[in-house]
């Protein structure tokens, strides 16, 4: 085969060819093109550090803020609760007094309707008395054909509602 026989005349100037080549290659990439490569990754793995520092530091003062802002809202959320229990302290004292005023009034009512009522029940008793005192009268007349005085009738008919 006369293309092995050629290897060994043509193997200095492939090889030499072969280190111009990657020479010239790892110069240009190398020297030239990783740095750049290498420096703008630096500079988006610094400014993925900053944007993470800047977002823990937003994050940060987000919590301060939220905590600031729960403090506040439970002194508010105390504060209506002493506003609501004053109005409701407050409320029910004016009740108090309202219904007090009330039953006086009330009380005052209902000692005149009682005195009332024992006048009616005198007057009812007195009259019932009376009127059974002179049925009595009637009746003993009618019957035992007796003349009973008034006196004797009022008293039989007191001693017989007394006991009965």
């Amino acid at each position: 085969m006369p293309q092995i026989a050629q290897l060994a005349d043509t193997y200095a100037s492939q090889v030499f060819w072969l280190l111009i080549f990657f020479g010239f290659t790892f110069f240009v990439i190398g020297m030239g093109m990783v740095p750049k490569i290498m420096g703008t990754v630096e500079l988006r793995d610094a400014q993925i550090t900053g944007d993470l520092a800047a977002a823990q530091a937003a994050r940060d003062a987000a919590n301060a803020q939220e905590e600031a802002w729960k403090k506040r809202e439970s002194e508010n959320r105390a504060a209506a609760q002493a506003v609501i229990a004053e109005a409701k302290t407050k409320a029910a004292k004016d009740s108090e007094a309202k219904l007090a005023k009330a039953q006086t009034k009330i009380d005052v009512r209902i000692a005149e309707a009682e005195a009332e009522i024992s006048a009616a029940r005198t007057s009812a008793m007195a009259e019932i008395e009376s009127v059974a005192a002179e049925a009595a009268q009637d009746i003993v007349a009618r019957l035992a054909g007796a003349k009973v005085d008034k006196r004797s009738a009022r008293s039989a008919v007191k001693e017989a509602l007394a006991h009965g």
